[in-house]
């Protein structure tokens, strides 16, 4: 299998590094072909503007979703987009590691984001959800918190950390894009305690040797919508 790791942590000895290189090692020994794309390290651009297209289509109105279809049909990303495409396509299965912060994830991979899940690439408004531009890959999200996992239930003050948190991340990003979401590795406060970040590595070995067997995230197919985007009567729980 092809693994593209997308990693953002700006500190190489970070826990973060270490689910990295643990993603690299273990992978790579189970013979799978593994690529990591390291945001801090590639200095990766976050800032979506005009720089991003060899040539525009209009220089004197920029739209950007606009000039991305553009782009998509005329292979005229800048270089590191299309590297980044490039290694998409390459993959049948993505991890995303990355601390969350703000609820949500560091501005260096909200901005490959924005940048690299282009319009015409990744999405357009006829193919989206169960008909993105990336489907037939998987993706998972593996993840550190600052707070306990108590913080993080439908009761708890950070809030449902599947329901209120990653959602948007795995249905409005990855899901959207195409890609089928599995259950997500968190690791709870590994900064806290040293026995805790070994209990997690271990934990995180065995999920690597046993990707296959980590179940999807469900969500609705695009046909379980009627034209205004509700969900169907005979699809709804009650």
């Amino acid at each position: 299998m092809n693994v593209l790791i997308i990693y953002a942590h700006p500190e190489p000895k970070s826990f973060n590094g270490a689910l990295k290189d643990l993603d690299v090692s273990e992978l790579t020994s189970l013979g799978h072909q593994v690529k990591v794309s390291d945001l801090y390290a590639m200095n990766f651009k976050a800032v979506a503007d005009r720089d991003d297209f060899q040539m525009l289509e209009n220089e004197d109105f920029f739209k950007y979703a606009k000039e991305q279809k553009r782009a998509t049909k005329t292979n005229s990303f800048s270089k590191d987009i299309q590297r980044e495409q490039e290694k998409l396509l390459w993959a049948d299965f993505v991890i995303f590691q990355f601390p969350l912060w703000w609820f949500s994830v560091p501005a260096i991979l909200k901005g490959w984001f924005d940048r690299v899940f282009a319009s015409g690439f990744a999405y357009s408004s006829e193919n989206r959800y169960d008909s993105g531009g990336l489907k037939g890959r998987k993706a998972m999200l593996s993840t550190t918190t600052g707070s306990p996992k108590q913080a993080y239930t439908p009761y708890g003050i950070d809030g449902d950390i599947h329901e209120r948190i990653l959602y948007h991340i795995n249905h409005g990003m990855l899901y959207f894009a195409g890609l089928e979401p599995i259950e997500p590795f968190i690791a709870w406060t590994p900064s806290h305690n040293d026995e805790d970040r070994k209990r997690y590595l271990e934990e995180y070995k065995r999920r690597l040797n046993n990707l296959s067997e980590i179940p999807a995230i469900s969500y609705h197919p695009t046909s379980h919508y009627d034209e205004h985007h509700q969900l169907k009567k005979e699809y709804r729980a009650f």
